[in-house]
């Protein structure tokens, strides 16, 4: 009979007593759940299971019903974990706490995210669950990387310590033993002097010492696991040099028991085995330490103090006893401590190592400022409107973080061949043994345990553990060096897939508001003088198309003049009086309706209107002065970016609610191949699916509001990083600069990340699984070669390094498109990628 238990839920959105019997009635309905109570107080349901897979199925149902479960997420601190089987014990030990709903444990990281159901477990039971079977945990602070960071670099410290010792040791075994096979003078010497059996002698003293001291770690870990019948890759070693050393311990001081033609010792096996997995543990240490460069990086700009005001004056105080409200004063050259308004001041910020952007940012008064940015020349005041974390740099190392200890869908394959991966191996190296006593040449017991030691050696799957990890580690953390922060993990690999971008138009391909793209005038008039006029007049108007003119007009330095009588006619534009002169500003229905004849001025009006402008006539005095177009401008990188991307192989669509003329307009100029205009948000989730025809993954950028569906329905949703906090919150990935090159940058880093892992994966695998063989003879009957259990154990360590230092070449990647980025010629012609 199945064990039952009882189990305890907080319910979330129950009001009335209908709820209360809705929520019970569906969890009474499923299968293995009995005696449930639910109490609308305490928003509690409580149950009894018949087993702890029911608690998963119960949490559904309850989201399922629109009652959900109020859920928890920790991560914790884990120790002692060093190959892809640690990872799979940690993980099948915090599953089966019963309350858990989802684990992801990073080796890299050596962390583990758990999701919980709040009330029915606690993270004392999460701790004591990894702690009881070997891996002690902690909860991860703040400071996790940092913490994580300096203690690799302690470990590493250690482990080279600990190297040295049994380098000292082992290198005089493998001295008078290897060095005896390879130069027969130093046989005859050793014979000469000591004796064979002096020398094996002392190799037994020597190592005994390597054995009992740098090596006993793998004795104090393996042996354990390997009795409670999850041996791991410690167990592996263990077994390996033991067997080594004890045969050699017959032979040395009970030579009786074996024959004389298998009289050998392999102390030098025991101890350079020792000191090549110490080797290998030392650099993965140093390797897993830059793993978390990046995120080093980031809270290295986290300003440590601020300068206050309190009652007028300045003082210093420590970052965290910042206040909202408080007034920060930036000297030339500080770097701003937290997310604020500017109150006061005026000065240039390098804002590039949050946006990428190398042009600092002239900043006054109402002006945003960004925690972790410099301050250039100028002196600013301003008033702090997020601080702790809250901040803007908080939350993207937080994105950085969650992101590197995320579990993508590829590692679920590695995940449940590694859980039978050592069993496997032990299994291996004892068929080997047993076939080569059976049917080895003699002397087949030395050939046997040469062998078996080989094979349990050579296969340690520490590589295998680490392939996807820290290639996720050192991936998410160089695009976020390169202003691109993966929100959720799993979009790293699918962004890799994608087949279609998919663009917003308004504030993604183009600026976001209008600008004056065109001033034709007719002759006779001074662009100046009809510039500051037709400024003066539209001043009075809150159009946005009139705030563009105005801008121009500023930017260009043109006279300010006042407008008197402004009228405002609906549908037609605006008339005034500027210094003594009647100005008409207006479409040609004014102008038509006001008696003005634009003349040659028609054919420019045309042409503007064609190239997705909105055309505009000035009059002066009864007389066509100008015709002005007004666009919301394309910005200034994304025909770069756009041809870039179908350098990738990539389609490239736009979806907009603009009308069908000023989309082609804006898709002829930039080189998109595929249209969908005059669309309301909900369309552009109809798009998406329209675009996902023949199996195709979409990815969708976007920045505003409406676009936030999209975001969400997308295979991967692309927020730029400038739009609204609505966007950001629904995408997969977050671009901090505002412009469609951060999107070249995302599908290089996932596309170059995820063949990392393939390499690392591919190396893993396919080294390990050839080199068994290999360990076990397959070699010795056609060309006589056994490999030497030291060779094993250096085999074994490079795969480990192999992967690591494969990871790492991710921190070189360049990004595809800098600021200096330009079209390298026209945008590649490509097929519609649907049916308009």
């Amino acid at each position: 009979m199945a064990e039952t238990q009882t189990a305890t839920l907080q319910v979330e959105g129950m009001s009335c007593a209908s709820c209360v019997g809705r929520v019970e009635r569906g969890l009474a309905a499923l299968p293995g759940v009995s005696d449930v109570a639910v109490n609308l107080a305490t928003e509690q349901a409580r149950m009894t299971l018949d087993g702890p897979g029911r608690l998963t199925e119960a949490v559904q149902a309850l989201d399922d019903l629109g009652y959900p479960a109020r859920t928890e997420t920790v991560t914790l601190s884990v120790e002692s974990m060093s190959c892809a089987s640690c990872v799979g014990r940690v993980d099948k030990a915090l599953e089966a706490v019963p309350g858990v709903l989802e684990v992801s444990v990073n080796l890299a990281a050596e962390t583990a995210t758990v999701t919980f159901a709040e009330g029915a477990v606690s993270v004392g039971d999460l701790i004591r669950a990894s702690t009881d079977i070997g891996y002690p945990a902690t909860v991860a602070t703040d400071h996790a990387t940092e913490d994580r960071a300096s203690r690799k670099e302690e470990e590493a410290r250690g482990l080279a310590r600990r190297t040295a010792f049994a380098a000292v040791f082992a290198l005089p075994v493998f001295l008078m033993e290897m060095g005896g096979h390879a130069i027969p003078a130093i046989h005859h010497a050793i014979n000469a002097s000591i004796g064979q059996e002096a020398s094996w002698i002392i190799q037994f003293f020597l190592t005994t010492v390597v054995l009992v001291g740098p090596g006993r770690v793998f004795y104090a870990k393996g042996i354990p696991a390997l009795l409670k019948g999850a041996p791991d890759m410690n167990s592996l070693v263990a077994v390996g040099t033991g067997a080594a050393y004890g045969y050699s311990v017959v032979a040395t001081f009970l030579p009786g028991l074996l024959p004389e033609a298998v009289r050998a010792v392999y102390f030098e096996a025991a101890a350079v085995i020792v000191v090549l997995i110490l080797i290998g543990r030392y650099l993965e240490a140093r390797a897993k330490g830059r793993t978390g460069a990046a995120i080093q990086k980031l809270l290295g700009l986290q300003a440590k103090t601020a300068r206050v005001l309190r009652d007028g004056e300045p003082i210093e105080i420590e970052i965290d006893a910042l206040a909202l409200g408080d007034v920060v004063v930036v000297r030339p050259g500080e770097r701003i401590a937290v997310d604020g308004e500017v109150t006061e001041g005026r000065s240039h910020v390098d804002e590039s190592m949050i946006t990428g952007e190398p042009v600092p940012v002239e900043k006054t008064d109402g002006d945003e400022v960004t925690g972790g940015t410099v301050n250039g020349a100028g002196s600013l005041q301003f008033k702090a409107t997020r601080v702790g974390a809250e901040t803007t740099l908080a939350q993207i190392i937080r994105m950085v973080e969650e992101a590197q200890g995320a579990k993508l869908p590829i590692q679920g394959l590695v995940d449940k061949i590694t859980l039978w991966f050592v069993p496997a191996v032990m299994t291996a190296a004892v068929l080997t043994v047993l076939i080569w006593l059976i049917v080895g040449p003699t002397p087949a017991l030395t050939l046997a345990l040469v062998a078996g030691v080989s094979v349990l050696i050579i296969a340690c799957p520490c590589a295998m553990g680490l392939a996807t990890p820290t290639s996720i580690m050192v991936g998410t953390g160089r695009a976020a060096e390169m202003g691109v922060l993966f929100r959720k993990g799993d979009a790293l690999q699918r962004l890799a897939s994608v087949d279609v971008v998919a663009l917003d138009k308004t504030g993604t391909v183009t600026e976001g508001r209008p600008e004056l793209t065109d001033l034709v005038l007719a002759e006779g008039f001074d662009r100046a003088d009809v510039l500051a006029r037709v400024a003066a007049v539209e001043d009075l108007s809150e159009h946005p198309i009139a705030a563009a003119i105005v801008r121009a007009a500023r930017a260009e330095g043109a006279g300010r003049l006042r407008a008197s009588d402004f009228q405002s006619i609906t549908g037609h534009g605006v008339t005034a009086n500027v210094d003594g002169r009647a100005v008409l500003v207006g479409a040609d229905r004014l102008m038509l309706r006001e008696g003005v004849d634009p003349g040659a001025l028609s054919d420019a009006e045309t042409d503007l209107a064609s190239r997705g402008r909105t055309a505009l006539f000035a009059a002066i005095d009864g007389r066509i002065a100008a015709v002005i177009g007004v666009a919301d401008p394309v910005k200034p990188a994304s025909r770069a970016a756009i041809a870039a991307l179908h350098d990738k192989g990539l389609r490239v669509a736009m979806i907009t609610g603009d009308k069908r003329e000023t989309a082609d307009a804006i898709a002829a100029e930039t080189g998109i191949d595929h249209v969908v205009a005059g669309v309301l948000p909900d369309g552009k989730v109809a798009a998406l699916d329209t675009l996902r025809a023949g199996g195709r993954q979409v990815a969708f950028v976007g920045d505003g509001i409406n676009d936030a569906p999209a975001l969400a329905h997308a295979d991967v949703g692309i927020a730029i990083g400038t739009g609204t906090d609505v966007a950001i919150e629904a995408a997969d990935v977050v671009l901090m600069s505002g412009d469609l090159r951060g999107v070249v940058n995302a599908v290089e880093v996932s596309t170059r990340t995820m063949r990392n892992i393939k390499q690392n994966l591919f190396w893993a695998f396919a080294y390990n699984t050839a080199l068994i063989p290999l360990a076990a003879g397959a070699l010795y009957p056609a060309l006589g070669l056994l490999l030497s259990p030291v060779i094993a154990a250096g085999a074994m360590a490079l795969s480990s390094v192999f992967v690591l230092t494969n990871a790492l070449r991710l921190r070189r990647i360049a990004p595809a498109m800098d600021e200096g980025a330009r079209v390298r010629g026209a945008p590649t012609a490509s097929a519609p990628v649907a049916a308009e």
